[in-house]
């Protein structure tokens, strides 16, 4: 096949590169087009050049083509291309920073680097900026406006928190004592759901599949009483949440578990069934204050609930047990109680590695005179 682009160096053009192949190191692939060049001229084929320059015919054919329609100037070096878009200065920089720590605009959840980067041209000098540097410049300040965290945020900051927050930790960095055993509670709703059509199980290849339609059969509440130094836990289905029924469930547990404690100390939220008043409106009198005297409830900060270990066994509860459709009671119970045996007959414990020492490290701006 005849060649489309022959190469006919002049003299001088000859000359030009034989001169750049004896000095200087112009470089690793100005070098091999300036030898392209050469053999061409001397009448070499595109194969015998490409397997004596160890590169590709279609390189060869491309040099070529380029001392033929520019020159060997347009040959040997690469034409100038536009480049990557302006840099962001400092003032721009400091907008976007600005702009992605504000409120999203109306009809958005959040800030996007498209939101951003529209924004941004709206309110500079600039023609376009890509969503890759928007990328970059927020990755640098380390702001990542698109995603959100869910997060304990204390309400209550300064001596009122911490003094609530370092009696549970005291609490819980106490030897372990039966007559005066540490116990935590806590409860939570559980929706009952019921199945409309039954579901198919797993198969080879297929996983079990539910279908999206189902009944609500109202609700029921989960009583939680865990006993973190012994690896004991117990938990009570009941209908609904009342005082009478808080005030019942606490002395059946301290009546049937705990007959020989002298004093039981109880973390507890703030919930307003949670409080030895709920003895006053269950019980006569006397048996009111024994119970209240007997049991000693230390009540976490507000919002704070994480400060009880009951919380995260409740957590333990729900995920590995209650995380599927149950529709009444009676099955929630069985199903709890088998959950409950299990961690029982384990001991299984909490890894509680929060202390008071630690509280005042990482938490020292909640202490007002630290």
């Amino acid at each position: 096949m005849a060649k489309i682009y022959t190469v006919d160096l002049t003299a001088k053009e000859h000359e030009q590169l034989v001169e750049l192949t004896r000095k200087g190191r112009p470089g690793a692939r100005k070098s091999k087009r300036t030898q392209s060049l050469l053999l061409a001229h001397e009448g070499q084929s595109d194969r015998e050049i490409a397997q004596n320059l160890h590169t590709s015919r279609p390189t060869v054919q491309r040099t070529r083509q380029k001392v033929v329609l520019g020159g060997v100037e347009g040959a040997l070096n690469e034409r100038s291309r536009a480049g990557r878009l302006p840099k962001i200065d400092d003032k721009v920089e400091a907008i976007l920073t600005t702009l992605a720590q504000s409120m999203p605009p109306d009809g958005r959840t959040r800030w996007t680097p498209a939101l951003l980067a529209n924004r941004l041209v709206t309110l500079t000098e600039l023609d376009e900026i890509s969503t890759e540097r928007i990328r970059l410049v927020l990755k640098k300040r380390l702001l990542k406006p698109w995603q959100r965290q869910k997060w304990c945020i204390p309400r209550v900051i300064g001596a009122e928190f911490v003094w609530r927050m370092e009696a549970i930790l005291d609490l819980y960095a106490e030897p372990y004592h039966p007559t005066r055993p540490p116990l935590c509670f806590d409860e939570v709703p559980y929706q009952l759901v019921r199945e409309i059509h039954h579901p198919l199980p797993l198969r080879a290849g297929q996983p079990a599949r539910y279908d999206y339609e189902y009944k609500r059969e109202g609700t029921c509440n989960l009583f939680m009483i865990l006993q973190p130094l012994a690896g004991w836990r117990h938990v009570v289905i009941t209908a609904r949440r009342t005082k009478q029924g808080f005030a019942r469930w606490m002395h059946a547990i301290v009546h049937e578990h705990f007959p020989h404690a002298e004093q039981i100390s109880v973390v507890l939220d703030n919930l307003n069934t949670h409080t030895p008043a709920a003895f006053y409106e269950t019980f006569p009198p006397p048996e009111a204050r024994h119970w209240a005297r007997k049991l000693t409830f230390t009540h976490t900060p507000k919002h704070s609930r994480w400060l009880n270990m009951a919380e995260v066994e409740i957590s333990v509860l729900l995920q590995p047990c209650l995380d599927r459709r149950l529709a009444t009671i009676p099955v929630i119970t069985n199903e709890v109680a088998a959950w409950e045996t299990d961690r029982n007959r384990q001991q299984a414990t909490i890894d509680w590695r929060f202390t008071i020492a630690t509280a005042r490290d990482k938490l020292r701006r909640l202490y007002p005179c630290h």
